[in-house]
């Protein structure tokens, strides 16, 4: 019994996640440190962007939905490109390499952000920062399978999302006030978005060194080769016909395109109504707008547990219902809002946030249940394309609707989408139980 205590305990425990051999303490906390930064750095970008465009390159208000929302849509475009070339020198270079040249990446775009002085500029500066994203994207999926065991894959997950709360609210908290920060120092627009992504860039770069010092040397584990991805593609595509797998699919495609409504377009809404209507700075309308970000980021924290457990207790459907219904009424509800920094606002925007985790959790669990286990990795290509999908729709489409109906647009569009998704959740759990139970692996 020593002998095989001594055995399970060798390859160690991190706050009660089961490592794999080899794994150590300072490699977790390198690696929850890159899920912090991701997400910060991921939201601290396009939330501060409206102060790039009113302040510095003078863009006119009527035309910044648009414009936002196709940097958003090249970005992305950058990323779907991208990840696959990223997992493959993953293998080749090492998970530390790539994670370390990624964040050195999104340093360096953040960088010409304060540098740049027309549109053009402006999107070389947000492909070479998605370029690093799509980098330590893809290695957070790929430490996570070579780090913790799959017994524990439950728990490191959780802290995973515990620590992306946190980055959120780290950059919706402090990073946002930083132009108005410099601004009150005496420094012009120009200047002051120069400090700001100077100063970012400087700390991207220092969690970039972190990486290279902290994450396990070598090549990770080496895992089954992958089917030719047009054959990943097509399995995945095909297992669209059970009716849950498709419902899962569309789920995915409202949560990542939430992320995307809330992360590119309401600085952007705050940013111009505090211009126009209260007489604001961008910086300091952005700073409000970053508050109020961090009160929604708050109730995706604290409610991501919740819809765990709702997750284990209902059927996954019910869980996924659920959500859905309260992104509906979240989103919806910005129909009948002007004033971004109201408590109105403020109210949407918490059940907003309790939606965008709560969507994200259910449809996950939904996925790892149903996907056929000879499949997975198929079934879950296509899921994460439908929420890449869902950015890009939710980038143009939001733009335009930004622009030219409402500033509450893109949120209304993604009320209405999350509540046709509920509705065909709430069909689906009237089918008979073989098709919503798991396929056969």
């Amino acid at each position: 019994m020593t002998q095989q205590a001594a055995t399970v305990t060798s390859h160690g425990r991190f706050i009660g996640i089961d490592l794999n051999e080899g794994i150590r303490t300072s490699h977790m906390l390198a690696f929850y440190l890159s899920c912090y930064a991701a997400i910060m750095l991921a939201t601290f970008v396009p939330q501060t962007q409206p102060f790039l465009l009113n302040e510095v390159l003078k863009v006119d208000p009527s035309t910044q939905g648009v414009i936002s929302g196709n940097l958003n849509f090249w970005g992305e475009i950058v990323i779907i490109l991208t990840v696959g070339i990223w997992g493959s020198l993953s293998d080749t270079l090492g998970r530390r390499w790539v994670t370390t040249l990624g964040f050195i990446l999104i340093a360096g775009g953040i960088m010409l952000y304060g540098l740049v002085r027309d549109l053009n500029g402006l999107l070389f500066a947000r492909v070479i920062y998605s370029a690093g994203i799509a980098a330590v994207s893809t290695m957070l999926i790929t430490l996570m399978a070579d780090y913790a065991t799959d017994s524990s894959r439950g728990k490191a997950t959780g802290l995973l999302g515990v620590m992306n709360g946190l980055g959120a609210m780290t950059a919706a908290l402090f990073l946002l006030r930083l132009p108005a920060l410099y601004q009150g120092n005496g420094m012009d627009a120009e200047e002051a978005a120069f400090a700001t992504y100077g100063t970012m860039a400087v700390v991207t770069t220092a969690i970039g060194a972190a990486m290279f010092f902290g994450l396990k040397k070598g090549k990770g584990h080496h895992h089954e080769d992958a089917p030719p991805l047009l054959q990943q593609f097509k399995e995945g595509i095909a297992e669209a016909r059970r009716p849950i797998i498709a419902l899962a699919y569309a789920a995915s495609f409202v949560a990542r395109g939430n992320l995307a409504v809330v992360g590119t377009f309401f600085t952007l809404w705050a940013s111009i109504y505090g211009t126009t209507e209260l007489g604001m700075t961008s910086a300091d309308a952005i700073k409000k707008g970053g508050g109020i970000l961090a009160i929604s980021y708050a109730a995706s924290l604290f409610s991501a547990p919740i819809f765990g457990i709702l997750s284990d207790k209902l059927t996954r459907i019910t869980a996924m219902a659920i959500t859905l219904a309260i992104g509906a009424v979240g989103y919806g509800s910005t129909y009948f809002l002007s004033d971004p920094f109201g408590l109105p606002a403020i109210g949407s925007l918490i059940l907003i946030g309790m939606a965008e985790v709560g969507c994200i959790i259910t449809s996950g669990v939904l996925i790892a249940e149903q996907a056929p286990k000879r499949l997975r990795g198929s079934v879950v290509g296509i899921f994460t394309l439908s929420g890449a999908v869902g950015i890009l729709i939710a980038s143009i489409v939001g733009g335009y609707l930004f622009d030219y109906w409402l500033n509450t647009g893109p949120f209304v569009f993604f009320g209405m989408i999350s509540a046709l998704v509920c509705i065909w959740a709430l069909l689906l759990r009237g089918r008979d139980a073989g098709q919503i139970t798991p396929a056969a692996n």
